[in-house]
């Protein structure tokens, strides 16, 4: 993480509160948020809620399991002087998940530079990610693009 940002009480309060959010219980799905502030763990065990017709995970639940993380870790990341968006996604299936799957999403520091330089330079960045969710064997199942919208929020004045 980069030093001198710490995490706010009210951080503190919804990492704690994210797995009670409807969708992710619903699902089956588990986050942890790593102490750094820019890491995010996030698993799925298969379950009869999140099976779907030819019984492996639900693609809508694969991509539910990694679909804020990205956003939610920039804007812990960057604060409130910056306005953070999903701006697009996609999701590659590449195998059927059969057992518990696990996502890692994790930004840099170097990255958070990156794309404050860009925005610096540019008015606004568009940083792709990409996180791939694997089954308990370490085979990739899904691999699930992010588009994130980042800029100033003093720009939107000018």
């Amino acid at each position: 993480m980069i030093k001198g940002i710490g995490m706010t009480t009210r951080q503190r309060i919804l990492r704690k509160l994210v797995n009670l959010y409807p969708p992710f219980m619903g699902a089956g799905i588990r986050i942890s948020f790593d102490e750094t502030a820019n890491k995010v763990n996030v698993r799925m065990k298969l379950s009869w809620y999140n099976r779907n017709y030819v019984g492996t995970h639900f693609g809508g639940s694969l991509y539910a399991m990694c679909d804020p993380f990205y956003m939610i870790l920039l804007m812990d990341i960057l604060g409130k002087e910056y306005i953070v968006w999903d701006k697009a996604a996609k999701i590659d299936f590449v195998k059927p998940g059969r057992s518990t799957v696990f996502a890692v999403f994790y930004i840099p520091d170097e990255r958070i530079e990156q794309i404050k330089k860009e925005v610096d330079e540019k008015g606004k960045a568009l940083p792709e990610f990409i996180a791939e969710v694997k089954d308990e064997q370490g085979e990739v199942i899904a691999r699930v693009h992010k588009y994130i919208y980042v800029k100033k929020k003093d720009a939107r004045k000018k």
